[in-house]
């Protein structure tokens, strides 16, 4: 995939992650909607699990992740762009937002979600899912899903 805009949807941001299969049903998705996977290490598997390649079957080697050495590198390269960071903890809602081609969305490890430090410090770019109290969190490869897949519906499914 490319490294800028032109041919991309959007980027998903997987910071820290921890469960293979969950990295791999993502890198599906993100080819699929022709999105570009990035990764902020660390990593709590290798690239090459296989868990992770067979949750990516056999699309794995064309998804080709961003590898990010920590977050600021990767803040670094994209604060220009708008960037919307995912959590439980999120102030707004995510189908309030109007979204656009390139815009970036920023996930939290599985166990524990993004840091307090990061989401207090871009409070006003953060995206909640509304669910009820009966459970604590989706599972992340579906939170990816839900908000990737409304993004792309509002910009009108652009491959």
């Amino acid at each position: 995939m490319a490294e800028d805009n032109e041919g991309l949807t959007f980027r998903v941001v997987l910071y820290q992650p921890e469960i293979p299969a969950n990295t791999g049903n993502i890198g599906r998705l993100c080819l699929g909607m022709d999105a570009q996977l990035h990764i902020i290490k660390p990593m709590r598997f290798l690239i090459n699990d296989k868990y992770l390649r067979r949750a990516g079957l056999d699309y794995w080697d064309q998804v080709n992740p961003v590898i990010h050495s920590d977050f600021e590198s990767f803040l670094e390269k994209y604060s220009d762009q708008n960037i919307y960071f995912c959590s439980t903890k999120g102030s707004g809602i995510y189908s309030d937002r109007a979204f656009a081609l390139g815009d970036i969305f920023v996930f939290g490890p599985e166990t524990k979600g993004l840091p307090e430090n990061i989401l207090d410090r871009f409070q006003k770019q953060t995206l909640r899912i509304p669910m009820s109290d009966k459970i604590r969190s989706f599972n992340l490869a579906n939170s990816v899903s839900i908000i990737l897949a409304e993004a792309w519906r509002q910009t009108g499914f652009k491959v």
